[in-house]
C-alpha cells in the first residue's frame, strides 16, 4: 500500500508541460493587457525559476519586448551570469548587465559578514559559511534559515545570524528596486519567478525580487515541475541540471539551506497539502517523521512573510 500510495503522489505531481506553458503564457499576456503595459521585465539570475519565466515572457508578449536585467555583485558565480547573458541570447531577449556591487558597498552591506574582513578565496569563504552554518544548525536545534524567520534577539550568535540575514536580504531588495525603476520608466510589466514550493516554507525574502512583483506565473508550480516546464521550454542543461543556488551568500546551494532535497520537499508538501497524516507521509516516503515536522515548522514561522498585518 505504502508502495500505491507513493506511486499516487508521484503521479500527482506530473503536469502536461505544454497545457501549463500556454496557460501560462496567456496568463502573462492577459495581465500586461489588463495593466496597460507595453512588455515584461524580469530579473534573470541564471537559475532555472527566472530562466522559464525568461522564455514564458519571450513566447507571451513576444521577444522584441521582453527585457532581463542581470544583476550580479561580487559574491556572484560568473557562471550565473554566463549562463543567463546565453540564455538572453537564445531567446533573443534584451538583458541589461547591471553590477550592483557598488551600490552594495555604499550601504556598507559587505562589512556585515565577519569573512568579508579576511582576505580568503571565494572556495575557502564557501567551506567556512557552510561549516558556520551547519555548527549553528547542530547546537540551535534548528537551521539559520528557519531561525530567521521569526525574531531570536538574546540567543546565542544572535548578532551574526541577524547581520547575516540582512547581508542577503538586502541584495534581493535591491534587486527589486531596479526592476521597478526600469519597469516604470519604460511602462513594463514586472514578473516574478517564485514558485510554489519555496514561496510554501518562506524560502524568499519579503519584499524583494522573489517576492514583489506585479505577477507570478510559476507560484501554483512546485519546483518539481518547473524543472519539468523548463525541459519542455529547450532550457540549456547547463541551468537545468545544476545545483540550485540562491548566489547571495558563498558556499550555500538551495538544498543546503532548506536542509533536504527539493524532490522530497515537494512530495511532503504536496502530501500535506493532500490532508495527509504525518504517519502516512512517513511511510510512503520512508522519511523521519521529524521531517515532516521540520517542514510544518517552516510553513507555520513563514506565514507571516505571506501577509501584511492592519488593525
Amino acid at each position: 500500500m505504502n508502495a500505491d500510495a507513493l506511486k499516487t503522489l508521484k503521479a500527482d505531481m506530473g503536469i502536461d508541460p505544454a497545457a501549463v506553458s500556454t496557460c501560462l503564457e496567456d496568463f502573462i499576456r492577459s495581465h500586461m493587457e489588463k495593466l496597460e503595459r507595453k512588455g515584461a521585465i524580469l530579473g534573470l539570475s541564471g537559475g532555472v525559476d527566472s530562466a522559464v519565466v525568461a522564455a514564458l515572457c519571450a513566447r507571451a508578449v513576444g521577444a522584441d519586448r521582453t527585457v532581463a536585467l542581470i544583476m550580479p555583485e561580487r559574491d556572484s558565480k560568473r557562471q550565473h551570469v554566463d549562463d543567463a547573458l546565453k540564455l538572453a541570447d537564445q531567446l533573443r531577449i534584451e538583458a541589461r548587465l547591471i553590477d550592483i556591487t557598488c551600490y552594495l558597498k555604499k550601504l556598507g552591506v559587505y562589512g556585515l559578514l565577519v569573512l568579508n574582513k579576511i582576505p580568503l578565496t571565494m572556495r575557502l569563504k564557501g567551506l567556512l559559511v557552510r561549516k558556520a552554518y551547519r555548527l549553528y544548525a547542530g547546537r540551535a536545534g534548528r537551521s539559520p534559515f528557519a531561525a530567521t524567520m521569526l525574531g531570536f534577539s538574546g540567543k546565542r550568535f544572535a548578532g551574526y545570524i541577524q547581520k547575516g540575514a540582512a547581508y542577503y536580504r538586502v541584495k534581493h531588495r535591491l534587486r527589486m528596486v531596479l526592476l521597478y525603476l526600469h519597469a516604470e520608466i519604460e511602462n513594463k510589466l514586472v514578473v516574478g519567478a517564485a514558485n510554489k514550493t519555496e514561496y510554501s516554507i518562506g524560502y524568499f525574502v519579503k519584499h524583494g525580487c522573489d517576492d514583489a512583483a506585479d505577477v507570478m506565473p510559476l507560484l501554483k508550480l512546485y519546483k518539481t515541475q518547473v524543472l519539468e516546464l523548463a525541459r519542455h521550454l529547450g532550457i540549456p542543461s547547463s541551468i537545468v541540471d545544476k545545483p540550485p543556488s540562491p548566489d547571495i551568500i558563498p558556499g550555500m546551494t538551495d538544498e543546503e539551506a532548506i536542509g533536504m532535497p527539493y524532490e522530497q520537499l515537494d512530495l511532503i508538501l504536496l502530501a500535506l497539502e493532500k490532508g495527509w497524516a504525518a504517519s502516512d507521509i512517513t511511510a510512503a516516503l520512508g522519511v523521519e517523521e521529524r521531517r515532516i515536522g521540520y517542514v510544518c515548522d517552516l510553513i507555520n514561522r513563514s506565514a507571516h512573510m505571506k501577509r501584511t498585518y492592519a488593525p
